[in-house]
């Protein structure tokens, strides 16, 4: 369930004037830019932004950039955007950190639906003049790219259909290479970036009835690095998404200083669809909600909006 609150009737001309005044004298309203565009879902807001283009000849999201600055005026850009668009962006943002953020990476391979992903590689190599394979073939190596760039080049089967006796021959591919400590997981990540999320999670659940372990569990007693535990999160998206993402908004929260990139990824991408249901699950493991630990570990313009897109503002 989301926890986006908008309206049912709303005017996009009215929208965009309002928000161009918000941008004129002396400093911007930041307030008022949160009233409007905290509170719009994924249609209004694309109507928004083409009422804005209109009567003004400008993007709006060229506009935001110009008159925000900081955590905040990445979240709202972030929000303004088709997902196609923010994914690609997201996604070149995360190759081009001084360390790859392979996670912000896998969240987008595993979390998308065929068409969906289709649409961020169309938009990245628009924006880019580059392929998303070939960044990602450009900064990583090793195991890490091979998996990377095999689910992020997927176009999988998406339906409810499954092969029990595939499941069970499959279960013991990921354990032959996972406990045997395999050199090479050509194909755990031949299985992880061709099956479909229906066939991935009977080949979980054979694995644990077979084995009497988890396969995220038998990861844990490899060393750790990149390359696990980029699959450990993969595996663990696919099973479980919502469970995945409190877990993602928990390290952001404890982070020292918070990790403002990854709260701002999860609450935007997640407000429309299931972001309560995060919430539920964030506030069993935390005994806090995630509306309290937001309020308490975030500030300004940037806490305001975030706290908007959570069903509520600050007071």
């Amino acid at each position: 369930m989301a926890t986006l609150v908008a309206p049912h009737q709303f005017h996009p001309m009215e929208d965009a004037e309002k928000i161009k005044k918000a941008c004129q004298g002396l400093g911007t309203d930041e307030r008022a830019i949160i009233s409007i565009l905290g509170h719009r879902n994924m249609f209004q807001r694309k109507l928004i932004r083409q009422a804005y283009q209109e009567l003004y000849s400008e993007d709006l999201i060229h506009q935001m950039k110009s008159e925000l600055s900081g955590d905040f005026e990445k979240a709202i850009c972030l929000w303004v955007m088709d997902p196609p668009e923010r994914d690609a962006v997201l996604a070149n943002s995360a190759i081009h950190k001084p360390v790859p953020d392979y996670k912000a990476l896998v969240e987008i391979s595993c979390m998308r639906s065929p068409e969906d992903l289709l649409a961020v590689r169309r938009y990245y190599q628009t924006r880019y003049k580059r392929s998303l394979e070939e960044d990602l073939a450009s900064h990583t190596s090793g195991d890490i790219r091979r998996l990377l760039v095999a689910m992020s080049s997927a176009y999988k089967y998406d339906g409810d259909e499954m092969d029990e006796m595939l499941a069970q021959s499959e279960a013991g591919i990921l354990h032959d290479e996972i406990v045997g400590k395999a050199v090479d997981h050509e194909e755990t990540i031949r299985v992880l970036s061709t099956r479909s999320t229906t066939q991935l999670n009977a080949i979980f659940n054979r694995y644990k009835d077979i084995y009497g372990r988890s396969v995220t569990k038998d990861l844990l007693n490899h060393p750790t690095d990149d390359y696990l535990s980029t699959l450990r999160a993969a595996i663990r998206c696919i099973k479980n998404p919502n469970r995945y993402y409190a877990k993602v908004l928990r390290n952001a929260i404890n982070e020292v200083g918070t990790d403002e990139d990854a709260l701002s990824r999860v609450i935007v991408t997640r407000a429309e669809k299931d972001l309560k249901k995060i919430d539920e699950l964030y506030l069993k493991r935390n005994n806090a909600s995630l509306l309290q630990s937001v309020a308490k570990e975030t500030s300004g313009d940037y806490k305001a909006f975030l706290l908007a897109l959570l069903g509520t503002e600050e007071n």
